[in-house]
């Protein structure tokens, strides 16, 4: 069982083997990045190929930015990679201040620059947001945000005299970042499973699409585990739009459009060996999905929001795109993955010349100003009830300073964005900010009060997921109280 005595000894094994998975996935990045990045993966590692359309795009539909209404929702899950310090995100002002000061130390965001929230629903403590994100407070003052308190992984639910004791199972490697990342993303700590929770939710509703023309798991982040279906195949794109075959262009009579005629007549020739022929099916069908959705966004209008020229905000400028395109490609359910890395802030957490800036503040910041234009965007486009963003992270982080940053924690707050959403709001329960109190497996690690399965079961449910099926997409929802937080509408 991973105690805190033990800790130092796991991040050394866990950062030797995030390497080993680090090079893993530039390798089979750099190889899939050539040839459309859609179901290559998945042909070479379980033989799923995912079904694309050959529509010329000479023939597609003109679109209109308005068009996507009716039986249309979307998922966004903005992953937050290397583990939020959401210690720092919402804070304890008033008669708590002195308490998180003294343990946070250099760490401390001076009570006087917080941003005050008054939330509907208050367990009598007071609050205050970070104050790089004031496109979240608009947000969350205007009932489209609300906050998730201490959520995480968690087999079964679990107090600390359980957590002490060693009687109840726990999240295997609780302080790994990989680990971490792959159990919030599929929900089953304790079983094997190949696919993670957002694919088994379009497992269930793909139905709903149609004759859809492309995946509805759409990744501006490359692969991951939470996208990963039975029988739908997440899709890696650009924040340009689908990848294509390297020297690929428009202009059939260059050189580089001669070359790419003939590849693609290459890939498409007929192969006895099964892996060559599942290589070549994929490979084709992604050239085809390329080609498709490459089409429909040049034919797209421009989105009038302005996005920050960031990494979040390119990216959920893509996706606000293909919300947009949707109607195009016959999809009424579309699952998206956005991802920011950078949030592993064991050191240089924020500048102590100036404790509101550094990384940490830099990568609110960034999370605050993406997500404000995002939704404005999703506002332009008339959906902005049937599109919920939420965040995740691989857990959260000390309360104690290290001296110079945080250390891997557990439970971790959480936001969702939305127009659905019943903002203005804390949710689940904000631990005891006291070191060694009833809430602290030392150093300030919180014990979640949430699981990742209730936090997901109420995203679904919203989605679709019928109350029968929700066990298909969570096996261990049972193990908890809530399979429906509230917080959506």
């Amino acid at each position: 069982m991973p105690h805190t005595r033990s800790y130092n000894k796991l991040i050394s094994m866990n950062d030797a083997s995030e390497k080993i998975t680090t090079r893993r996935n530039f390798i089979a990045g750099s190889c899939c990045a050539a040839v459309g990045a859609t179901g290559l993966l998945s042909a070479l590692g379980s033989m799923r190929l995912m079904a694309a359309a050959a529509s010329p795009a000479s023939k597609l539909p003109s679109l209109s930015p308005l068009s996507t209404s009716g039986d249309y929702k979307a998922l966004v899950c903005l992953f937050l990679n290397g583990g939020n310090d959401a210690n720092n995100l919402i804070i304890p002002t008033g008669l708590g201040y002195k308490d998180y000061s003294s343990a946070r130390s250099n760490l401390a965001i001076p009570e006087s620059s917080l941003i005050k929230i008054s939330p509907k629903f208050s367990d009598g403590r007071s609050w205050g947001l970070h104050p790089s994100v004031s496109g979240l407070n608009d947000l969350f003052v205007n009932g489209k945000l609300a906050f998730l308190a201490n959520v995480g992984t968690l087999v079964y639910p679990t107090t600390k005299a359980q957590y002490t004791s060693g009687s109840i199972p726990l999240p295997p490697q609780l302080y790994s970042h990989s680990d971490q990342q792959v159990q919030w993303q599929h929900s089953v700590p304790d079983k094997p499973t190949s696919t993670g929770w957002g694919g088994r939710v379009a497992d269930l509703v793909n139905s709903l699409n149609g004759s859809n023309q492309i995946s509805m798991s759409i990744s501006l982040a490359g692969k991951n585990t939470f996208q990963i279906g039975s029988n739908v195949s997440e899709y890696a794109i650009s924040t340009s739009g689908a990848v294509s075959l390297s020297g690929s262009t428009s202009s059939a009579t260059s050189i580089d459009g001669m070359r790419f005629k003939a590849q693609k007549e290459l890939i498409s020739q007929s192969q006895s060996g099964l892996l060559e022929s599942a290589f070549g099916s994929a490979t084709s069908n992604a050239i085809v999905s390329a080609d498709l959705l490459n089409g429909v966004l040049a034919k797209s209008p421009t989105i009038a929001t302005a996005f920050p020229s960031t990494s979040v905000g390119n990216q959920l400028k893509m996706a606000a795109r293909l919300i947009a395109a949707a109607p195009s490609i016959g999809l009424k359910r579309q699952v998206f993955f956005v991802q920011l890395g950078g949030w592993d802030t064991h050191a240089s957490q924020l500048d102590t010349a100036n404790p509101t800036s550094g990384t940490h503040a830099s990568l609110l910041q960034q999370i605050s100003e993406g997500v404000n234009a995002f939704y404005n965007a999703t506002v332009e486009l008339g959906v902005a009830n049937q599109v919920t963003t939420f965040t995740a992270s691989d857990f959260g982080r000390t309360f104690r300073s290290n001296g110079d940053g945080s250390d891997h924690g557990w439970g971790n707050h959480q936001f969702i964005l939305g127009g659905a959403v019943k903002g203005t709001s804390i949710y689940g329960v904000m631990p005891t900010l006291t070191m060694g109190g009833p809430d602290d497996t030392g150093q300030g690690r919180w014990i979640p009060t949430t699981s990742v399965d209730e936090y997901a079961a109420t995203l679904a449910s919203w989605f679709g997921v019928s109350a029968s099926n929700l066990p298909t997409v969570l096996p261990n929802i049972g193990r908890f109280a809530n399979s429906n937080l509230g917080f959506l509408g």
